[in-house]
């Protein structure tokens, strides 16, 4: 299984953002996952699948104009300030 960074925003101007947020939300949280505090849309996530097909299986509670980035972390090759249990959750799957 591999670590996927997936990083989304969705467009605040539609009428049922607080819905779509939920939504994605409850789909995203399907994955086995950790969540840095201080990043709300930042989640980690481990799947067996590529970043391809994590994509489109988020995209798939997405519109059009909304917004996903999905990268499959490499090991050492990752850097950045997080909360210690998110680098530890990291760390263990890598």
């Amino acid at each position: 299984m591999a670590v996927f960074l997936v990083t989304w925003d969705l467009n605040k101007q539609k009428s049922n953002y607080n819905q779509a947020r939920q939504t994605l939300i409850d789909h995203l949280s399907r994955y086995n996952h950790i969540k840095d505090p201080g990043l709300d849309s930042v989640w980690f996530i481990q799947s067996s699948g590529t970043a391809d097909a994590v994509s489109a299986d988020v995209r798939s509670k997405m519109d059009d104009n909304d917004r996903v980035i999905v990268t499959k972390l490499v090991d050492g090759q990752q850097q950045g300030w997080l909360d210690k249990d998110v680098w530890t959750w990291i760390n263990a799957r890598l």
